[in-house]
């Protein structure tokens, strides 16, 4: 039987139980637009859209999408930009066109983003201005329609921030067959045709990857999608007038149900940076009196440690929430002394659209998964026997829920494996290695799957190796984690060169060649260049023996200073 003893641990002011809304997501912004027309929905460097002009916009968008782009119900349309006004403006658009949205990072390069049209069928594209290059030689090709968005006609007249280049460049014309500037799709003035769409009707496809070299999208419904924003609004206290610090990527879970969908659904306010900038993101804090704030540790690091913070009042903030890495014991302390607000872990993945586990406000333990949040079931199994385990004892999380994906699109293969028949109950395979304690609070240990989780973005080695197989000088490759005092853990190439190429190829070459093939965050920091890599004896890579010996020699070597190995048996915990 699945335990329940996190239940004498619940917090006392939710229920244990969340009835849904049987809506679309898009009439959570409708609601709010009728309740609260004039309130600050977005702030944009010191720009505020009111939620009547934010509707406004979403209703013109979806009315382009379906006139002129020939968007249909159920069609996939591709969202790459950074945080900002268009983002939500397009998010919300694609929905309200009965469409399906994709949104992907920006950090894509031409070769990924060809993988994710062609995966998804996506036509029509909104994109970032200063991702265009991107997609200037798919269009006429892979995509019919693109749609680009100029930060700056977001920007307010007068500011008191300085305004990063790629926010700040002037708009480009559009003279290409299929391409239109986001200003002239909506002075275009279309309007949308009524919405048709249901709750478990097809929201999002959600990409992530795996054991194999191609990304996967996970199919989220209104309704999945629906369960964790709720949710995330309720446990972490998102209310009318919270305002959410959006420095998240909207174009992944935590930044877009944390800080977009949630409080869009609460009525709350999103100030918006568009990228990571401690000095900014002070700012916003006291001057908008930011209350909640989504985040990865290393982000908390950042805004601590700058120089301009000593003189800003963090005072309004109320809860800060994080995952994707563990926050260190000494930041959190440090945080808690300077801005008075515990930090509060949570896990999830794409797969679950967000959170899954959340640590409860009255007892937030610190490196904690935390709890199985509402109508969620955890449990550990042994991944061989699939066997149920016991308080402590290590294997693979498993959970089952409504925010549970409907599975991998187009991937029946992928999905066999995905999930497991227990207790009654359909289980996801988190391919994580953890245990829960006798308090029913779970812990990672390691990893089943492989994966690097550098500063919250997830790398998945198998998809990194298969793009590198592409370079001319590589024989074979191994991709392997390595320490790293701020991300936590980064990329390692371990590359075995062609015999023409040794003694000539360098890891400046592969590093060069990395950049141009794949996103920033994927790219190898640190490149090794040897003569063989270690083989099982029916000749398959032993990448695990690498990863042991790169995580224990750092050890040895800086014991005091390094992140420790990954433990493969769970300590007791009280």
């Amino acid at each position: 039987m699945t335990q329940q003893r996190h239940l004498h641990h619940w917090p006392k002011h939710l229920p244990r139980h969340l009835t849904v809304p049987e809506t679309t997501l898009g009439y959570n912004l409708d609601v709010s637009a009728l309740r609260y027309p004039d309130k600050a929905a977005l702030v944009f460097y010191d720009n505020q859209i009111s939620y009547s002009q934010l509707r406004k916009e979403v209703e013109a968008i979806a009315g382009y999408l379906q006139h002129e782009c020939g968007v249909r119900k159920g069609d996939r349309v591709l969202l790459d930009m950074q945080n900002c006004p268009q983002f939500i403006i397009g998010y919300y658009a694609i929905l309200r066109s009965d469409a399906v949205v994709v949104p992907v990072s920006p950090m894509n390069v031409t070769d990924e983003l060809v993988h994710y049209l062609a995966d998804s069928g996506a036509v029509t594209a909104l994109i970032g201005q200063e991702v265009y290059r991107q997609f200037r030689y798919l269009l006429g090709t892979k995509l019919e329609h693109l749609i680009v968005a100029t930060y700056a006609d977001y920007l307010p007249g007068d500011s008191d921030v300085t305004v990063p280049v790629f926010v700040s460049e002037r708009r480009l014309s559009a003279s290409e067959p299929g391409l239109v500037t986001w200003f002239d799709a909506l002075k275009a003035g279309h309007t949308p045709r009524p919405q048709t769409a249901q709750t478990d009707d097809l929201a999002a496809l959600l990409y992530t990857s795996g054991t194999t070299g191609k990304p996967k999208g996970c199919m989220h419904t209104h309704r999945t999608i629906m369960t964790t924003l709720v949710g995330a609004a309720l446990w972490e206290g998102v209310m009318t007038d919270s305002v959410s610090l959006a420095t998240a990527p909207f174009f992944h879970v935590t930044g877009m149900q944390h800080s977009m969908n949630a409080p869009i659904y609460a009525g709350a306010t999103t100030a918006i940076l568009p990228r990571w900038d401690p000095e900014i993101a002070g700012y916003m804090i006291e001057r908008y009196g930011c209350t909640h704030w989504a985040n990865v540790p290393t982000m908390v690091v950042d805004l601590l440690a700058h120089p301009s913070i000593e003189k800003r009042d963090l005072g309004t903030l109320q809860n800060i929430f994080g995952g994707g890495s563990s926050m260190p014991q000494a930041v959190a302390q440090k945080l808690y002394d300077r801005c008075g607000v515990r930090y509060m872990e949570g896990y999830g993945m794409t797969e679950t659209v967000s959170q899954t586990h959340m640590n409860p406000h009255g007892d937030l333990r610190k490196q904690c998964l935390g709890i199985p949040t509402f109508d969620t079931v955890s449990t550990v199994i042994d991944p061989q026997t699939l066997k149920e385990l016991g308080p402590n004892e290590t294997g693979e999380i498993i959970s089952s829920g409504p925010q549970l994906m409907q599975g991998y699109w187009q991937r029946e293969d992928a999905n066999k494996e995905a999930f497991i028949a227990f207790d009654g109950n359909v289980f996801f395979r988190t391919g994580d290695l953890g245990y829960y304690d006798e308090d029913g609070f779970f812990y990672i240990a390691d990893r089943l799957k492989r994966m690097i989780n550098a500063a919250g973005y997830k790398v998945w080695p198998a998809e990194l190796e298969a793009t590198l197989y592409k370079h001319p000088d590589i024989k074979e490759v191994a991709i392997i984690s390595a320490p790293d005092e701020r991300r936590g853990e980064t990329v390692k190439a371990v590359i075995v060169p062609t015999d023409k190429a040794k003694g000539s190829v360098t890891a400046d070459d592969i590093v060069s060649w990395s950049r141009e093939h794949m996103a920033a965050y994927k790219v190898p920091r640190i490149v090794d260049i040897v003569d063989a890599l270690p083989r099982s004896g029916t000749g398959k890579i032993q990448w695990r023996t690498l990863q042991e010996q790169e995580w224990e020699g750092d050890h040895n070597e800086k014991a005091d200073a390094a992140p420790t190995p990954k433990p493969t048996k769970a300590p007791k915990h009280s």
